[in-house]
């Protein structure tokens, strides 16, 4: 590992910054791991200049694999995606396979782990943070904890505080889609641990109110918005989280295509009851290039309706 234990947030604060990645978990028809389809989108977010990359996480569909299948991914992206920054989502609802997990991943030379609250068991905040206790004290990896009312439970920002004070947690990924959160996150936490909010209106926010967030950590805005020739959402976060806002560039090149998306992004939440769009993100990456395939139950994945319309939609913008 590239930090000793007590060193991973002066590690982090050099080293965790720009624009990172979220893999997709690709099936093929016999609804096994596309080995080779993962691979092929591990190198397009190469070439985007993405610093960063995760798998197992929520986008990568973590809670329908087996454990062996989620250690095929991890080994997968470990082997491939030397040269980039890596993180493992770990999140299970046993501490015995995540401390497992967590081994795993060191062994594999990942550089973080991400871990969201037990889904199922955990009501309150305190048991949150014992959970993480726990499982902190088993590794000597720098922990990100993800804050998603996917895994049933959204933390304030004073609880975030007390997760951030757990030695080897180094930061919070703060995705609770709640913004009086989000900015009191940073405003509390912000000098003294990684916050980060995994969409681009919080640099705009955060340079209105006196504070820059270092690092997107982490969504699938890169290989869905731009290609190689055209990656200008990845030009503009690593150089937003800089305090270089070109707001001419998103309002250019990437504002159209995040409208876009947000709708879609909305459209889909809605009809599946709150579920994260993974089969959206899937066929839109699809349509770039990108491996995907289907969605294992029991989300949904589109309809023929809607993949010709989001097709269409992204045609009119240029995308493909």
């Amino acid at each position: 590992m590239k930090y000793s234990r007590g060193e991973e947030i002066e590690w982090a604060r050099s080293s965790l910054v720009g624009h990172w990645s979220t893999l997709v978990t690709p099936f093929d028809s016999e609804d096994m791991i596309d080995q080779d389809g993962l691979i092929r989108n591990i190198e397009r977010i190469r070439s985007l200049g993405t610093n960063g990359i995760g798998c197992t996480w929520g986008m990568g569909e973590f809670w329908s694999l087996t454990n062996l299948e989620r250690r095929q991914v991890m080994e997968i992206v470990s082997e491939h995606a030397k040269g980039m920054l890596t993180g493992a989502h770990i999140t299970h609802t046993s501490v015995k396979e995540m401390i497992d997990f967590a081994a795993f991943a060191e062994h594999l030379g990942f550089d973080i782990l991400i871990i969201g609250a037990p889904y199922f068991a955990t009501r309150k905040a305190e048991h949150v943070e014992q959970f993480i206790k726990t499982i902190a004290k088993s590794t000597n990896m720098a922990i990100m904890f993800y804050n998603s009312p996917q895994f049933g439970i959204v933390l304030d920002a004073d609880s975030l505080n007390r997760i951030c004070k757990i030695p080897g947690v180094i930061g919070v990924k703060e995705a609770s889609f709640d913004r009086t959160i989000s900015i009191k996150s940073h405003q509390l936490i912000g000098e003294k641990s990684i916050i980060s909010i995994p969409d681009e209106w919080i640099l705009f926010e955060g340079a209105r109110l006196g504070f820059c967030q270092q690092v997107m950590f982490a969504n699938t805005s890169d290989w869905r918005f731009g290609t190689p020739e055209k990656n200008y959402y990845v030009e503009f976060i690593n150089e937003a989280t800089k305090g270089k806002i070109n707001e001419e560039k998103y309002n250019l090149e990437i504002k159209p295509i995040k409208l876009l998306s947000d709708e879609w992004w909305m459209k889909t939440v809605k009809k599946s009851g709150g579920v994260i769009p993974v089969s959206l993100c899937k066929y839109w990456g699809e349509l770039l290039g990108m491996a995907g395939g289907h969605v294992r139950l029991p989300v949904a994945n589109l309809n023929s309706s809607d993949k010709l319309e989001l097709k269409n939609d992204l045609v009119k913008i240029g995308l493909c």
